[in-house]
């Protein structure tokens, strides 16, 4: 079931459910899209119709941050669970060793995604390494850069580049990757390769992530934290008051 959450839709999977969806979609050889959720995300698809709609037409969408389950248990339609894109990462590189998948990893820098090559391949040996490339190409290339993915033919396809940049790459390219299931990962490549901690299991369960982030890195996270995510807890209030009202 897709869940409207302050106007982006939110598919109410798990974790195993979203990996049994991910299944279905590889067999079918189809290319679809996947995207998940959060605070960021959702203030700039507001600002911005074209990510809006590229949301909408992905074939799995997941609640990333815990700021979105909470929101739409304000607005009474819950989310079932957080399902962040770093452990659905992890999850599927298990699941594609398991079941034959080729994976191909797309970001970062040449040193970090090489990294995340051998130490995927070293923690599960029998996966199926398609190909790799790093994140850093002109977009007068993303024809060229797509051209190259889609001779590897990989089932599944891990982009770590920025957003938006990465969902408007997805939308426009992958009718030519022709890439089952593509996901993007974000920081998930610097998480593998140590670069970054995650925050522990305690604070992650709490929604207590982001303060970890902040801690680590206060300068940086300082602006996209205390400022840029102001907009989301506008559209909160708002979309909470016009409920209230509406149940007068």
């Amino acid at each position: 079931m897709r869940l409207d959450v302050l106007g982006v839709p939110v598919d109410n999977l798990s974790m195993d459910e979203s990996l049994e969806r991910i299944a279905t979609l590889v067999a079918t050889r189809c290319p679809h899209q996947h995207v998940v959720v959060n605070v960021d995300k959702i203030v700039k698809a507001a600002r911005d119709p074209r990510l809006r709609d590229i949301i909408a037409a992905c074939a799995l969408i997941n609640a990333d941050g815990m700021p979105v389950v909470w929101a739409s248990r304000l607005l009474g339609h819950p989310l079932k669970e957080r399902v962040t894109g770093v452990d659905l990462f992890f999850a599927l590189l298990e699941r594609a060793a398991e079941r034959g998948w080729r994976v191909y990893f797309l970001g970062a820098r040449r040193e970090v995604v090489e990294d995340v090559v051998a130490r995927a391949q070293a923690r599960h040996p029998a996966l199926q390494v398609a190909g790799h490339r790093d994140g850093y190409w002109p977009a007068d290339q993303d024809d060229a850069v797509a051209a190259e993915i889609a001779a590897t033919r990989p089932d599944i396809l891990f982009v770590a580049i920025s957003s938006p940049r990465k969902e408007q790459f997805l939308s426009a390219q992958q009718a030519r990757m022709r890439v089952p299931f593509a996901m993007g990962v974000g920081g998930t490549f610097d998480v593998m390769v140590g670069r970054v901690r995650r925050a522990p299991g305690w604070m992650q369960r709490s929604g207590l992530e982001w303060l970890y982030r902040f801690l680590q890195e206060p300068r940086r996270m300082f602006r996209r934290y205390f400022i840029d995510s102001l907009p989301f807890f506008v559209l909160l209030a708002r979309a909470v008051a016009r409920r209230r009202l509406g149940a007068r």
